[in-house]
């Protein structure tokens, strides 16, 4: 026996934040797991524009790109991971990383951009450190073979 998928419980139950958005840029969906990682409730974000999230100095080149999206129709997010600064509701920043889905009318124009998108603020914040340790590792092994 097979049971028909309930794509309105998959999309809430899903663990990535799932954000569509119409050809302006305005919300269109804003699954549990989005409000969970933007603090914004649905009725905060829905109908609102995606700079409640986008961080003001990267605002003008994400609409360049978005624009340019929606004209041509193309986007190399559809399989490629995206990953750019994001902000909370109160102001603190994220790292996120995503990819997109263009949905199209019947006629081919692209309508909504759909974003899968994951927290990886603290991945980003590991492999930081990480980095700077190496990097301090790095120094004192020069030192130490410069003094030798």
């Amino acid at each position: 026996m097979t049971t028909a998928l309930d794509l309105a419980q998959l999309l809430d139950a899903i663990g990535d934040a799932i954000v569509v958005c119409d050809s302006t840029g305005a919300i269109t969906f804003w699954n549990p797991a989005a409000e969970r990682m933007f603090g914004f409730a649905p009725g905060e974000a829905l109908g609102q524009s995606l700079d409640i999230i986008i961080p003001e100095r990267q605002r003008q080149r994400h609409w360049d790109g978005y624009h340019q999206t929606m004209r041509t129709g193309i986007t190399r997010y559809g399989t490629s991971l995206l990953r750019v600064p994001a902000v909370h509701k109160d102001g603190h920043s994220l790292s996120i990383a995503f990819t997109v889905a263009l949905v199209s009318s019947a006629e081919g124009q692209a309508t909504h951009i759909a974003a899968v998108i994951r927290d990886e603020t603290a991945r980003w914040k590991e492999e930081r450190d990480l980095r700077k340790r190496l990097g301090e590792l790095e120094a004192r092994l020069k030192e130490s073979s410069q003094a030798q």
